[in-house]
């Protein structure tokens, strides 16, 4: 994995606090409903994590950044949590029957990260990517994009979506949308967790808090401590190994 995971380190309790989980039906379409041992590589805090465990697998976390493991770890503590990338897993040959990736794979080398998820899945195993992004056919999330400005995954999936390498096969997609219940302090977690926002300077910081409390300002059912339903379309891929 190509990012510096020390600096989303840094904001484990923004992402854990702001970033919505999956919806049930797109881990099921990754996974099918057989129990399987499961890799969620770049696992982070744990939301993909604590839902494909929900459906029954066993799971295996491995991260970059030892912190955000420690806030998984704190969170699910039943879970074998490992420092660790897409281009070096921690784990032996034909360990796990899938591997899943939540929000993450427009940050590995696809190649090297091809080549290490096919060392490590049995034969028939799957791989499974997965991506949140929201539905800014709604004038307020449009608006809020534009204050946070579009990130690496959500120009990523614009831009035609994923790839993987040999010898992995090709790519299946499914949509589903759905909506998070968002309060207005999630939704401030949600922005401080994103990249432009921990890579930004005290300046830059302060100016998307400014434009995203205008922007927040004006949707009515955040008033009164009150909650949003924020949209998304969840972009889910599926492979197996040829």
């Amino acid at each position: 994995m190509t990012h510096d995971g020390t600096r989303f380190g840094e904001a484990a309790q923004a992402y854990g606090e702001g970033r919505p989980g999956y919806p049930a039906a797109a881990v099921t379409w990754m996974l099918g409903n057989q129990p399987l041992t499961v890799l969620d590589l770049g696992a982070g805090t744990g939301k993909l994590t604590v839902q494909v465990a929900a459906q029954g697998h066993h799971v295996v976390a491995v991260d970059p950044d030892a912190s955000m493991l420690a806030a998984l770890n704190e969170a699910l503590p039943d879970i074998d949590a490992r420092v660790g990338t897409a281009e070096e897993i921690p784990l032996p040959d034909a360990s796990v029957d899938a591997v899943v990736v939540g929000q993450a794979w427009h940050w590995v080398d696809v190649p090297a990260a091809s080549r290490e998820v096919a060392r490590v899945l049995r034969p028939g195993g799957t791989l499974g990517l997965v991506w949140n992004i929201r539905d800014e056919s709604v004038p307020w999330v449009a608006e809020l994009t534009e204050a946070i400005h579009a990130s690496e995954a959500e120009r990523h999936i614009a831009d035609g979506g994923p790839s993987v390498a040999a010898p992995l096969g090709s790519l299946e997609a499914r949509q589903f949308a759905w909506t998070a219940p968002r309060t207005r302090d999630a939704l401030v977690a949600m922005v401080h967790s994103r990249s432009y926002y921990i890579a930004a300077d005290a300046e830059g910081r302060a100016a998307v808090d400014d434009q995203v409390d205008g922007v927040l300002s004006r949707v009515v059912a955040l008033q009164n401590e009150g909650t949003v339903d924020l949209p998304y379309v969840t972009h889910a891929y599926r492979c197996g190994a040829r």
